[in-house]
């Protein structure tokens, strides 16, 4: 791995995309209701260690929406990042579509395990899995896997691992920082999204070499449309 790069991407990049109007989520979509939230928790986390370990890679590092008990480094084997999960709802819309970030198969992804605070369990799971899994269309995108931690090799709870039951792109890096640069909707930009992941990313002192990338070359795209640049 490369030594860190500075963080190319700025506030500044992310103000010059306009908003856009779009559905939040996908109409079609029959959403989880509380109950369904508990059966899925329950079936996930049946005859697993207390407290429950959810392996972090992207919005969980900086906004987990959950009561954590605490964290540790941890490195997923076999996984890495990879913005493959085409969006035209959320932080896309119809006209101007984005991406979302997932875990594929091959290579090594560093990130954070968050434990769920003891005696929140129910709270924390319906919390998590309302955002991670918002529909019963997406429901299987939730697995454990296997990471390294200072404890050794355990088993952490992630979502969209080879995901399933989404619209896929697979696109160059370049082709991902165009439709990132551009992307916005009902909940955002892209770009917004990345920055703030690169951001959570090195205040852990994570160094992702493909989101380095992806960062800078999603700067010099807006750069590009905008005439903004970097000082």
């Amino acid at each position: 791995m490369t030594p860190p790069r500075p963080i190319a991407l700025s506030d500044d990049h992310v103000a010059r995309i306009e908003s856009a109007d779009g559905p939040l989520y996908d109409p079609r979509w029959r959403m989880l209701e509380d109950a369904d939230l508990d059966l899925l928790a329950d079936r996930l986390t049946r005859g697993r260690p207390r407290p429950i370990p959810i392996f972090a890679y992207g919005s969980l590092i900086w906004n987990p929406g959950f009561a954590v008990q605490g964290r540790r480094r941890a490195t997923a084997v076999g996984w890495h990042r990879s913005f493959s999960i085409s969006l035209d709802h959320f932080r896309g819309s119809p006209d101007r579509p984005g991406l979302m970030l997932a875990l594929a198969r091959g290579g090594r992804c560093e990130g954070l395990v968050l434990d769920i605070a003891e005696g929140t369990e129910t709270q924390s799971m319906r919390a998590i899995l309302s955002r991670e899994l918002v529909a019963h269309e997406l429901a299987d995108n939730a697995c454990w896997i296997e990471v390294e931690t200072d404890r050794g090799r355990e088993q952490a709870l992630t979502f969209y691992a080879d995901p399933v039951g989404t619209q896929t792109a697979r696109l160059t890096v370049a082709e991902q920082a165009r439709r990132l640069a551009r992307a916005a909707g009902a909940a955002g930009s892209g770009a917004e999204y990345l920055l703030r992941t690169v951001r959570g990313l090195a205040e852990h002192g994570i160094h992702d070499d493909y989101i380095w990338t992806l960062q800078q070359q999603v700067a010099d795209e807006i750069e590009a449309a905008t005439g903004v640049s970097r000082e």
